[in-house]
């Protein structure tokens, strides 16, 4: 933990070593899946890890590959199902990613192969084959909860790295801020919207451990201080989409985790709710004073003049009719792989990717998207039909649907959570993680 505050502080003095540092990760990880006995676990660990650091290593300039992230999670899930296998009820996940080939081929159809082509069919099928992997090593599999949690600790690590170096990226926040739009000025120079989703996760995963605590009393005092950088860093991104869905989380997680605890725990859920309350109006009363009350006009949907936008989505919402247009127009078998973004040419006028999975599927895949997502909706539901137990289960279903949603398959992230949501968590003797004793680090 306190080895990632140096990782960070080396970022900011010397960036270039992360390339190194990136290389000697992989060794790491490598080294411990081939190496020690519970390769099931240590599979889990290397791609929580390289999940977490994505956004930093891609800010920091330390992957040769933009997807670099996502195709060191498929090389590590199946070295996984390598040595582990994977449950005959997983293969519902390839059919998911079957039904996008034909969206491959309709590309062709219309486009010429060559460097370009390969690259948009890589560019936007990583995503799909990340989740695939994913789902597939992870349906079906149980962790011990104290497992589970070192996994998320995992997650956690990079993400403390990527937090100092974005605090002193620019330590001014008034001198580089001019708007109320996302920028990338207080995002460590890299995309705003990256950011804010995996930040917000973060702020989620030390949530839930505040309300379970580490075992280590250190140890939770420094991740609560994290805790509440992550938030803070999250906020003055000023892309909203990744605060909106941490906050959704914590409350979906803090409604299930109040129900299934006794009533003494219960008056602790409570009190701790109340102090979070508390911190987040601290930071956020600090954010609106740091900024100008800029944040709170991006928040109110108006601009630095104070006047109100008129598009609450940033214009995504243009994107998404597109989508829904190219849909009708091409219902079968849709447009094809990567296709969205020239029809919102034709269409808008405007050179973007889509931001939004569920539209894309649409549009780019026609009847068959539609297929495709009703396997990504009901296969993890089935999953809970069966007595699967993982309380983190809807929270991170629901990180996986609106992240997808808002900034589409751009990060790793999704798709592997999507995976965690599928073990099966063991609490032990007891029913449910209620009680601080049963909780380890």
């Amino acid at each position: 933990m306190f080895f990632h505050v140096g990782i960070g502080l080396m970022a900011t003095v010397f960036r270039e070593a992360m390339v190194i540092y990136f290389f000697m990760v992989v060794s790491y990880l490598l080294y411990r899946v081939f190496s020690l006995p519970n390769k099931h676990l240590e599979v889990l660990i290397a791609t929580s890890y390289i999940v977490g650091a994505e956004v930093f290593f891609r800010m920091t300039k330390a992957y040769f590959l933009y997807e670099t992230g996502k195709y060191m999670v498929i090389v590590f899930l199946v070295i996984g199902m390598f040595y582990n296998g994977f449950k005959r009820s997983s293969l519902t996940y390839v059919t998911y990613l079957l039904l996008l080939l034909p969206g491959v081929y309709i590309s062709f159809l219309n486009q010429e192969f060559d460097t370009t082509f390969r690259q948009t069919i890589l560019f936007n099928l990583s995503g799909p084959l990340c989740l695939t992997a994913a789902a597939m090593y992870c349906y079906g599999r149980s962790l011990k909860l104290k497992e589970f949690f070192t996994c998320l600790n995992f997650m956690i690590y990079p993400l403390i790295s990527m937090t100092i170096y974005i605090y002193f990226y620019n330590v001014n926040i008034r001198d580089v801020i001019t708007g109320t739009a996302s920028t990338s000025a207080t995002s460590g120079g890299y995309g705003p919207n990256q950011v804010a989703t995996i930040l917000g996760l973060g702020v989620f995963i030390l949530y839930s451990r505040f309300l379970i605590p580490y075992k280590n009393k250190l140890v939770h005092l420094v991740m609560m201080f994290m805790l509440l950088a992550f938030t803070h860093r999250a906020i003055i991104t000023f892309s909203r989409g990744g605060v909106f869905v941490g906050i959704i989380m914590v409350v979906v997680f803090t409604i299930i985790y109040y129900f299934i605890s006794k009533i003494r725990t219960k008056f602790v859920i409570t009190s701790r709710v109340v102090a979070v309350l508390g911190a987040c109006i601290a930071i956020w009363t600090f954010s609106v004073l740091q900024t100008g009350g800029l944040i709170a006009n991006r928040y109110a949907n108006k601009d630095a003049l104070g006047r109100e936008k008129e598009d609450v989505t940033t214009g995504r919402v243009h994107l998404v009719n597109a989508d829904l247009k190219a849909f009708s127009k091409y219902p079968v078998f849709g447009l094809g792989v990567g296709r969205s973004s020239v029809f919102y040419e034709e269409e808008l006028n405007i050179e973007l990717p889509s931001h939004n999975e569920v539209s894309r599927m649409l549009s780019e895949h026609g009847l068959l998207g539609i297929l495709a997502l009703l396997i990504l909706l009901f296969a993890p539901l089935v999953t809970k039909l069966n007595g699967r137990k993982n309380i983190y289960f809807y929270p991170f279903i629901i990180f996986w649907l609106l992240t997808i949603a808002h900034s589409s398959m751009r990060i790793a992230a999704p798709a592997f959570i999507y995976g965690l949501s599928l073990l099966n968590i063991d609490y032990g003797k007891k029913e449910t993680p209620v009680h601080r004793e049963q909780i380890e680090k």
